[in-house]
């Protein structure tokens, strides 16, 4: 069958033919028809994902919209090898239905995205109502998500940030209620956020970037708050070491944390996709997308565009 398939970690996938697919025990068969290039993706295919393989080749994709044997349309995650292929093996219990009025295209660019930020605030950082949450990284698709997410679940106040200054009015009509440019010198962007967190007191924050943007907010967090700030980490797009002195750690009260594969239960992460379909339209989720097909997939690796970027299958 068709498949795109990765035979070298530094090269995009291309179009191939792989065997056909025979099912294990408490697997079952999905036709794919739509599936996103997200970071993640791409840092598993290029073997730098800490939860990559090392066995080539591969078929990229760890998610999608498909048709089961008997016609029901699910997202599933984690086939067992990849979903840019004309069929995919699923466990059953790694399928969530979608509801008819979230076509595609739609759903697989809103799932992993979306399934980011409703993971880390309710399973890693007990998110409340009335609390305020900082978005590190509001600028890509996760980030944009995560801020209509944050407000449909009650933050009182959301703050967000990103390196370019001209994504303001885009953040802060997304639902933001203030913006930090992150494209300043570390002195500056510390003292901006020192300056921000001295007059409105953060809860939690999500960091979609790590690396320098993250060691000056951990600087400048207020030595002893109330109560203790809750930083959860779900991306690297800045660097995947932290620039950080141990006694910033012992000078504040912080409870620092991941939410991804590992942290947070699969049924966790199946549950979030779901409230992601569930809410998409009451909470009017946005993303743009961009589509090209499974034939184009050598190109569509090579895209730098801002939209999510979808394989359409079949």
């Amino acid at each position: 069958m068709k498949a795109a398939v990765i035979t070298d970690f530094n090269q995009p996938p291309v179009i191939g033919e792989i065997a056909d697919l025979i099912l294990q025990p408490g697997e079952q068969r999905v036709f794919p028809r739509a599936t996103a290039i997200s970071q993640l993706v791409r840092a598993k295919a290029s073997g730098l994902h800490y939860s990559s393989g090392t066995a080539l080749p591969m078929v990229p994709g760890v998610d999608g919209v498909g048709l089961l044997e008997n016609g029901d349309r699910v997202f599933f995650v984690f086939p067992r090898d990849g979903s840019m292929a004309e069929q995919a093996a699923v466990r059953s219990v790694l399928c969530v239905p979608i509801p008819d009025d979230l076509d595609d295209i739609s759903a697989a660019a809103l799932a992993n995205p979306g399934m980011s930020s409703i993971a880390a605030l309710q399973y890693r950082a007990s998110f409340s109502v009335g609390e305020t949450v900082l978005i590190n990284g509001a600028a890509g698709a996760s980030g944009r998500l995560a801020i209509q997410i944050a407000r449909y679940l009650g933050a009182s106040t959301i703050i967000a940030t990103a390196r370019n200054p001209d994504d303001a009015d885009t953040l802060l009509a997304l639902g933001a209620d203030q913006f930090i440019s992150l494209n300043q010198s570390a002195e500056q962007l510390t003292a901006a956020f020192r300056d921000l967190l001295e007059t409105s007191p953060v809860d939690i924050v999500l960091d979609y970037l790590w690396g320098i943007p993250a060691a000056c907010l951990l600087r400048a967090i207020p030595a002893l708050p109330d109560n203790p700030l809750r930083y959860v980490n779900i991306g690297s797009m800045a660097g995947a070491d932290l620039p950080l002195d141990a006694g910033t750690l012992r000078s504040k009260n912080l409870v620092l944390m991941g939410s991804g594969i590992g942290s947070v239960a699969p049924g966790n992460l199946i549950k979030s996709i779901s409230q992601v379909f569930e809410w998409a339209q009451p909470a009017g989720l946005k993303i743009n997308t961009k589509a090209m097909t499974l034939d184009q997939v050598t190109q569509a690796w090579q895209y730098t565009g801002s939209e999510r970027l979808v394989l359409t299958i079949g």
